[in-house]
């Protein structure tokens, strides 16, 4: 069940931000990044000094919910959702706690950018303000809080591909990445050419999912995470 959730998570990445980070941080309600706010209530779980709030737990485990059972979902189990959720929000704070150790910060800029590239929110190539404020009013969103998650969003991005980058195939790996790519044997050499790049990219991109999860793990070695199921 788990495995279906994050399967559908990863099909429609716009629901996966939606449950991600609604309410942690406090933005003014403008097209802008200006910090961290104070969080506040309850706390579901901590992941060193990066915290879940009650409210947005419950955020997302109502969008998560909404969102399942429209797709017709019906035979979901709670405790598997509750335990979907808090994974998901866990692995962000995991992500946030990297990005600062790495000491990366997200500017005005890149998220005004990030917002305004964004397909879902233009009109004729261009950003359009009206597409925005009515498709976060359609997903229950305000400025600040859509601001606030994209703000964490493109933070644990960044935290990501400094371990991506890092990563790359060995001469053993990229012997490994020609062979499959000559058994598919296509006489047209841009096709060809093409089709060695897709293993490449491919084997390198398998390569480097194995180590964003193993240096996730080794993290969770190294920080605290509490959780207080009581609240959930």
């Amino acid at each position: 069940m788990i495995k279906l959730l994050r399967e559908a998570a990863h099909d429609y990445p716009w629901f996966l931000k939606s449950i991600m980070g609604l309410l942690a941080l406090a933005f003014v309600i403008t097209m802008g990044w200006w910090g961290f706010g104070q969080e506040g209530g309850n706390v579901v779980a901590s992941v060193g000094d990066q915290v879940v709030p009650l409210d947005e737990y419950r955020r997302a485990y109502e969008n998560t919910y909404r969102f399942y059972k429209d797709k017709g979902q019906n035979d979901i189990k709670d405790e598997f959702l509750k335990q979907f959720v808090l994974e998901q929000l866990i692995d962000n704070r995991m992500w946030l706690h990297v990005a600062k150790e790495m000491g990366l910060t997200v500017s005005d800029e890149d998220l005004r950018k990030a917002i305004m590239q964004r397909t879902e929110f233009q009109k004729n190539g261009n950003f359009d303000p009206e597409a925005y404020r009515r498709l976060l009013s359609a997903n229950r969103l305000t400025p600040a809080s859509f601001e606030a998650m994209e703000a964490k969003d493109i933070l644990t991005n960044k935290a990501r591909l400094v371990i991506m980058d890092a990563v790359a195939l060995t001469p053993a790996e990229y012997t490994e990445a020609q062979t499959l790519a000559a058994r598919e044997g296509d006489a047209d050499p841009a096709k060809a050419a093409a089709a060695k790049e897709r293993v490449f990219q491919s084997l390198l991109f398998q390569k480097q999912q194995r180590a964003l999860m193993a240096y996730a793990e080794s993290m969770k070695s190294k920080v605290p995470v509490k959780i207080h199921k009581e609240l959930m």
